[in-house]
C-alpha cells in the first residue's frame, strides 16, 4: 500500500524545497512538493522530481569495487575498509598526513556531509581545498566589504520599488523567486534585469539590459560616476556608516563614460536611467553566481556592492545588495561535528588549483585522494589537467552512488546511500531561511552504505573510532545544539517539518558591520591584512579583446559555461533518457558570421582543449557569446571544462570559469 512522507530536497541549490514523497513497497515512487512548506509552497522543479529516478535506477552502485589489472572486481566492504585504512595509515606514516587530498564539493546540503571533516581532523589533517568554483570570489568580496555575506528574507522584495536581477536566470535556478518576482511586479515594482542572455527571467522584466560577459563591474562603476555626477548618493550613510569612499571618488575620476560604454557595450543613456533607479530607494538588487567567475570576479561584486552602498540601500526593507545567506549555515555548530582541534597538521590547495597542485605538490607530494560529494573530472576547469592530475595519485577512493567520469579513473568506489535512505536535515545557505528534515524512507540498495558508517568503520581502523562512537541521532543533536534555546530541536523538526532560523530578514539594519572598523568598507582592511592593496580597481577579464587582443584574435567569442536546467551539475545526465548530446547556444551575430543553422554539427576550441556538439541558436544574446552548459558526462560527448580556465580569481577565493575566449567552427557530417 502506498503511503506519503514529508521530506525535503537534498540538492545544493537556491529553493532547498520541501517534499513529499510517496513510498510503496519499499521504493520511492513518487516525488512531489509540500504545499505546507511557507516558502517552496508544493511547487519543485524537474531536478526535485528526478531524485525518485536517481534513488531508483538500476545503475546505482551496489557493492564496493577494486580496480585490478585496469578492470573494476566486486569485493567486500571488509577487504575495501582494510586495503584503505592500511594506504591510510602507510602514508601517514611515511610522507605524513597531509600526503592524503581530501577532494570534494557541495554536492548536497545534508548537516551530516560534515562529518567526512570529523574523519580527515582526526586522522590528523589532509590536505583540504579553499575556496569554491560556483561563489567562492563573491563571498570574499562580500567579507571585505560587509564582514560576511547576508541577504535578505524571500518576502522583503515586496517593500522593493524598483528591484535589479544581476546576472542570475531565477526562472532557471531560484523558481521560488520567480514567483515572488511575479507578485512583486503585480503591486508596482519595476523589474531590471541585467544579463548577457535573454533568459526567462529577462521575458518577465519591464526593462532588460544586454551586457558583454565579465563586464558587469565596469557597469556598476558607470552608475556610480553617473549618480556623483547629479549628486544622488546617499551622504548620510557613506559619512556616518563607511570608510574609504574618497579612494572610490579617485577611482572613478580616472575613467570616462565613454570608455564604460565601450567596454562593456551598454549605452550611455542607459547607465543614466539606472543611476536614477538606484537613487529611488528601496532598490533590491539580487546577484547571480556567475558574473564572478572571472579573474576580475571578486572586484565586479564588490564594486556592485559599492553601488548599493553609495545609493544607501543597505539595511532597509526592499534593499539589499543580495549575494549569498551565510547566516543560515552559520546557524549551526559545525565545530561539534568536524572537531577542527584534532587536526596536527594542515595544508590547502584552491579548489580550482587541485590538479595543478597534486601534479607539483611536494613535501610531502599527493600520494592519495578521497573523493566525497563531487565528480572532480566533470566539475573541475581543465578537464585534460584534472585528468591527468588525478590519474597520476597512486590510491584514489571515490565515494559515490554511481560510476561517474571520476570514479571509472579510482581504485576504490564505495557505494554510498542517495536521498531518502537516510536520515539528515537540509538548509539552503542562498535564498531562504529555513531548515528542513529529511527523514529515512526506504532502504538502500545493495550493500550501499551511510557516508557515516563508511567513516566510522575507517576509524575503528585506523583507532580513533571512540570520536565516531554515537548514532545518526547523536550527530544530528550535535549540530542543532545551538538552536535548542530557539525551540528548534530535532523532535522539533521531526514533527513540524522544517523550522525558520533565527536570522535576521534585514541584514545590516543597524548599520552595525563585522568589518575590523564596524563600517561598510569601500577600501577593505580585511584584504589588506591579507596581502592585498584592498581598493576597488577597474579590473577587466584576462580573457577579452581588451587585456589580450592577440589571443581575442584567434578566439573570438566569449564562453559561458551555465547551471544545466534538467540536472543538479552532473548528477543527472545519465538519467536523462535516450543519449544526452553537448548543446552548443550560439548568439545570433555568430551564427550568421559563420552561416550556422539550428542542429549544425560544429566544434568549440580554445588553446586547452575541444569539444563538438549541436547548434541552438540563443536569441538575443549579447553579440559574441557562446553558452554549453556545464556539467555533462565524457560518454555523452564530455564536460565543457575542456575549455576552461583553472586559474584563480583576483582574491584566489574563485573560480574563472566563465573567464573564457573561444572559436567555432561547423563540422561536415
Amino acid at each position: 500500500m502506498a503511503k506519503v512522507f514529508h521530506a525535503a530536497c537534498p540538492l545544493n541549490c537556491w529553493d532547498s524545497c520541501g517534499f513529499k514523497v510517496t513510498v510503496e513497497d519499499g521504493k520511492v515512487v513518487k516525488v512531489e512538493g509540500d504545499t505546507e512548506h511557507p516558502i517552496t509552497k508544493g511547487k519543485i522543479c524537474g531536478r526535485g522530481r528526478m531524485l525518485e529516478k536517481r534513488v531508483n535506477s538500476g545503475d546505482r552502485l551496489l557493492y564496493p569495487l577494486k580496480k585490478v589489472a585496469g578492470e573494476f572486481e566486486k569485493i567486500s566492504w571488509q577487504q575495501a575498509l582494510d586495503e584503505i585504512a592500511e594506504k591510510l595509515k602507510t602514508y601517514k606514516k611515511e610522507y605524513g598526513s597531509t600526503s592524503v587530498l581530501h577532494s570534494h564539493d557541495y554536492a548536497n546540503g545534508g548537516l551530516l556531509t560534515n562529518l567526512d571533516a570529523r574523519f580527515f581532523n582526526n586522522y590528523g589533517g589532509v590536505t583540504e581545498l579553499t575556496g569554491s568554483l560556483c561563489w567562492g570570489s563573491g563571498i570574499e568580496a562580500q567579507n571585505w566589504d560587509f564582514g560576511d555575506a547576508y541577504s535578505h528574507a524571500p518576502g522583503d522584495i515586496m517593500n522593493s520599488k524598483s528591484i535589479v536581477i544581476w546576472g542570475r536566470n531565477v526562472a532557471r535556478t531560484n523558481m521560488h523567486l520567480y514567483a515572488e518576482l511575479q507578485k512583486a511586479k503585480k503591486a508596482g515594482a519595476t523589474l531590471y534585469v541585467i544579463d548577457p542572455i535573454f533568459n526567462a527571467t529577462a521575458k518577465l522584466a519591464d526593462q532588460y539590459i544586454s551586457i558583454k560577459p565579465g563586464f558587469d563591474g565596469l557597469l556598476a562603476a558607470g552608475i556610480m560616476k553617473e549618480m556623483l555626477r547629479m549628486g544622488l548618493e546617499n551622504k548620510e550613510f557613506i559619512e556616518l556608516h563607511s570608510i574609504g569612499f574618497d579612494d572610490l571618488k579617485r577611482l572613478l575620476k580616472g575613467v570616462s563614460l565613454d570608455y564604460i560604454q565601450t567596454v562593456t557595450e551598454v549605452p550611455i543613456k542607459t547607465i543614466t536611467m539606472l543611476a536614477e533607479v538606484y537613487a529611488k530607494r528601496p532598490v533590491a538588487t539580487l546577484f547571480g553566481l556567475g558574473m564572478q567567475r572571472y579573474a576580475n570576479g571578486g572586484n565586479t561584486v564588490r564594486l556592485i556592492d559599492a553601488l548599493v552602498a553609495i545609493s544607501g540601500n543597505i539595511g532597509l526593507p526592499g534593499g539589499g545588495a543580495n549575494y549569498a545567506n551565510k547566516h543560515v549555515g552559520q546557524s549551526f555548530d559545525i565545530e561539534a561535528l568536524t572537531m577542527p582541534h584534532r587536526k596536527t597538521e594542515s595544508r590547502t590547495f584552491s579548489m580550482m588549483k587541485q590538479a595543478e597542485m597534486i601534479l607539483t605538490a611536494s613535501e610531502p607530494e599527493v600520494k592519495m585522494a578521497i573523493v566525497t560529494c563531487g565528480n572532480p573530472l566533470t566539475q573541475l576547469p581543465d578537464t585534460n589537467k584534472a585528468r591527468e592530475a588525478f590519474s597520476s595519485l597512486e590510491t584514489l577512493v571515490v565515494i559515490d552512488q554511481y560510476l561517474t567520469d571520476t570514479a571509472e579513473m579510482a581504485d576504490y568506489v564505495l557505494p554510498v546511500t542517495a536521498a531518502f535512505e537516510t536520515e539528515d536535515i537540509y538548509y539552503s545557505s542562498m535564498y531562504h531561511h529555513y531548515v528542513n528534515h529529511g527523514p529515512k524512507l526506504v532502504e538502500p540498495p545493495g550493500e550501499a552504505r551511510t557516508d557515516e558508517w563508511i567513516w566510522t568503520e575507517l576509524a575503528n581502523r585506523l583507532g580513533f573510532g571512540e570520536e565516531f562512537a554515537y548514532t545518526r541521532e547523536d550527530y544530528i543533536k550535535m549540530g542543532l545544539a545551538s538552536l535548542v534555546e530557539k525551540g528548534i530541536t530535532l523532535d522539533v523538526l521531526r514533527e513540524k517539518k522544517f523550522a525558520e532560523l533565527p536570522v535576521n530578514p534585514i541584514p545590516w539594519s543597524d548599520w552595525n558591520f563585522k568589518t575590523p572598523s564596524g563600517k561598510y568598507e569601500f577600501t577593505s582592511q580585511t584584504a589588506k591584512n591579507a596581502g592585498f592593496s584592498g581598493e576597488l580597481t577597474l579590473s577587466l577579464p584576462t580573457e577579452s579583446k581588451w587585456t589580450n587582443p592577440a589571443l581575442a584574435e584567434n578566439y573570438p567569442y566569449s564562453l559561458l559555461s551555465i547551471h544545466p536546467l534538467r540536472s543538479n551539475h552532473s548528477q543527472f545526465y545519465h538519467l536523462l533518457g535516450g543519449t544526452p548530446e553537448v548543446k552548443v547556444e550560439v548568439a545570433e551575430d555568430i551564427v550568421m558570421e559563420k552561416e550556422l543553422e539550428e542542429g549544425d554539427l560544429v566544434l568549440v576550441w580554445n588553446e586547452r582543449g575541444k569539444i563538438e556538439g549541436k547548434v541552438s541558436i540563443l536569441k538575443l544574446a549579447h553579440p559574441g557569446t557562446i553558452n554549453i552548459d556545464e556539467g555533462n558526462w565524457q560518454k555523452f560527448g564530455g564536460s565543457v571544462n575542456q575549455l576552461t580556465s583553472d586559474s584563480e580569481s583576483d582574491n584566489r577565493q574563485g573560480s574563472t570559469l566563465y573567464d573564457c575566449l573561444v572559436n567555432i567552427k561547423k563540422l561536415s557530417v
